[in-house]
């Protein structure tokens, strides 16, 4: 257990940690409750089966991923499991949905973004599997 919560003492960290939160919480909330312009989960999980081809209990498992790596991120709780997750979710969106689209977020018309913003999210995500929560975080409290 103290190789999971165990974590260098750091600042950065913690300054990557809640940039990784705010953004999957923020993606999360789109896709679990329909927040801020979303599908909610319904429509993520059939859009994601019909167009990328995930199964169904992988699109339901993606969700608890996406919000709660995010919200894992946002309080230092368990972050090496979570940014586990976290990349591997970021891994399969870059390979299932935007590497045909190239590297550019805005490739031009008619094409979806590219891996670019994924590919930034995978980094931060394994990041913090590598140096753990950072201080300012539970994990930190924990492991001492």
């Amino acid at each position: 257990m103290s190789a999971i919560l165990q974590t260098d003492v750091s600042y950065a960290l913690v300054i990557l940690r809640l940039g990784l939160a705010v953004t999957f919480i923020a993606h999360g909330a789109q896709h679990v409750f329909g927040w801020f312009g979303g599908r909610g989960p319904a429509d993520t999980i059939e859009n994601w089966n019909k167009k990328h081809g995930v199964p169904v209990p992988v699109g339901i498992l993606a969700l608890f991923i996406e919000l709660g790596g995010g919200l894992s991120m946002l309080f230092g709780f368990l972050v090496r499991p979570a940014a586990l997750g976290l990349a591997a979710f970021m891994f399969m969106a870059m390979k299932q949905s935007h590497w045909q689209n190239g590297f550019f977020l805005n490739q031009g018309p008619g094409k979806g973004p590219g891996i670019e913003f994924c590919l930034a999210l995978f980094t931060m995500s394994v990041a913090l599997l590598v140096g753990g929560a950072g201080v300012l975080s539970i994990d930190g409290l924990l492991s001492r």
